[in-house]
Parts: C-alpha cells; sequence; structure tokens
C-alpha cells in the first residue's frame, strides 16, 4: 500500500517546463455526466489533470 503524506514545506514542480508550482489554474468543462475540471500549469498552459464530479444520481 502506498501511503499519503501532507507537506506544505514543498511545492510541486510542472512536469512539462519544470516551473516550481504555487498556483494551478483551472476551468471548468462542458459535461452532461456532471462538472468536469480541466487543471493546467499557470506559465506553460499545458494540462496537469482533469477531475470529475459526480452528480447526486450518480452515487
Amino acid at each position: 500500500m502506498i501511503e499519503s503524506e501532507e507537506r506544505n514545506d514543498i511545492n510541486p514542480v510542472c512536469p512539462h517546463c519544470n516551473a516550481t508550482l504555487t498556483r494551478v489554474f483551472y476551468r471548468q468543462v462542458r459535461s452532461v455526466f456532471g462538472k468536469r475540471y480541466i487543471y493546467f500549469c499557470p506559465y506553460c498552459h499545458k494540462v496537469l489533470g482533469v477531475s470529475h464530479r459526480k452528480g447526486f444520481w450518480m452515487g
């Protein structure tokens, strides 16, 4: 099993441009199946990930 640990003394690094990330940009993506967000680097604007929040009817 992999453990997780909260670390507030370290900032993540963008895997594309190697910039230290102190903030992340996001935009909502239009979708029929709940709200989706796309997260991207504020420096190079490359995508870091996409999330999905389930609606109440999806469990």
